[in-house]
């Protein structure tokens, strides 16, 4: 069975925030909240880099590990889901994911900060609502997948910087690029603009 995964191609993101803004659109999360958010290093230097990040549904997630009530689940296509209904707020996943992904709508102490909420892949919730029912989009947002699609984010990405899909045929995309453009040539980026003796 597939694996479903996010992968950012570093050298192609321009920092346009399509993919937050579609996510925000499609999924109407709350304000204060940002499933996605696209991260910049070394900002206005040689060498400048972007990438677009939200939860990337890990394999072994160790948000699921250190929930106290097993509310953050995988799927069997590997998407990381969570039930609102189970959350306590407590934030320990938050503290355990590399990535920042999980969010909470308000700033406060443990079980006042509100129900947890994070990227779904678009793949509605890990409640026990429908699928594809009006109070499923309630809580978690689109349910893209139930219809054969992938998420918004990825669908929006101008330069198909950001992939989604089974995790082999992105890997296999990602590995063709390189060799197309040859990894650390400077092939994209700053050093073809601009022509500077830069190593990255």
């Amino acid at each position: 069975m597939a694996r479903m995964k996010f992968l950012c191609d570093a050298d192609r993101c321009i920092e346009c925030n399509a993919c937050v803004t579609a996510c925000k659109n499609e999924n109407e999360v709350p304000w204060g909240i940002n499933r996605r958010r696209v991260v910049t290093i070394n900002d206005g230097k040689p060498g400048e880099r972007s990438v677009s990040m939200a939860c990337m549904h890990c394999t072994d997630a160790p948000c699921a590990s250190v929930c106290p009530v097993s509310c953050i689940f995988s799927t069997d296509d590997g998407v990381v889901l969570h039930s609102k209904d189970l959350c306590i707020g407590c934030g320990y996943c938050f503290y355990a994911c590399p990535f920042g992904a999980p969010q909470y709508p308000k700033i406060s102490n443990f079980g006042s900060r509100g129900k947890m909420d994070k990227c779904t892949y678009c793949a509605g919730g890990g409640g026990s609502e429908v699928p594809g029912s009006s109070e499923e989009y309630r809580k978690y947002g689109a349910n893209r997948m139930l219809q054969g699609k992938l998420p918004l984010c990825a669908d929006m990405c101008s330069t198909k910087s950001l992939l989604a899909g089974d995790g082999e045929i992105i890997a296999q995309i990602y590995k063709e690029r390189v060799i197309k453009r040859g990894y650390g040539s400077g092939a994209w980026g700053w050093m073809t603009a601009y022509y500077e003796g830069i190593t990255v």
